[in-house]
């Protein structure tokens, strides 16, 4: 399996290599976890996402769910057990004075946060775990990049 560090990508352009990666990286999450996806319209990050909850569920013998784009709710939460995960997407949030409508980092020490289209976020957490989905060769290939200087242990497995 093809893994990342700090400088190197993941190829994710099969979707058996996005879930496998995906269920690799879910062994690490953890109460209040702040994880921003980053990369354009249809590179991966929900797909991604999908992934990820539906392992945590399938650890937890929890049913799976749909997990769709919160494009137009803003936000989705899941219950798994003990472990709340809000997926957010700002995507269509223009305003950054937005973000305090919804409470995007308020209580966030006992749940997973997920956002998608974190640009927008201008005073970001100083413990965040940072994903990059980008193309290559002509929307071709796609690729995942994992950035953390919080949480070194997940840089350290995907070495």
């Amino acid at each position: 399996m093809l893994i990342a560090t700090k400088s190197s990508k993941i190829d994710i352009s099969l979707e058996k290599n996005t879930e496998l990666i995906s269920k690799k990286f879910s062994n690490f999450i953890k109460r209040g976890d702040i994880i921003f996806f980053y990369g354009e319209i249809g590179v991966g990050k929900t797909t991604f996402i999908k992934y990820l909850i539906n392992s945590l569920q399938t650890k937890k013998k929890l049913k799976l769910t749909e997990v769709p784009s919160p494009t137009f709710n803003i936000v989705n939460e899941y219950k798994i057990d003990e472990i709340i995960v809000n997926h957010y997407d700002l995507f269509k949030v223009k305003d950054p004075k937005e973000l305090f409508n919804i409470g995007i980092f308020e209580d966030n020490k006992e749940i997973v946060t997920f956002v998608e289209w974190p640009e927008i976020i201008f005073n970001k957490p100083k413990k965040i775990i940072e994903l990059y989905f980008s193309y290559e060769d002509d929307f071709k290939r796609r690729n995942l990049e994992i950035f953390s200087e919080y949480r070194k242990e997940i840089i350290n497995e995907f070495k």
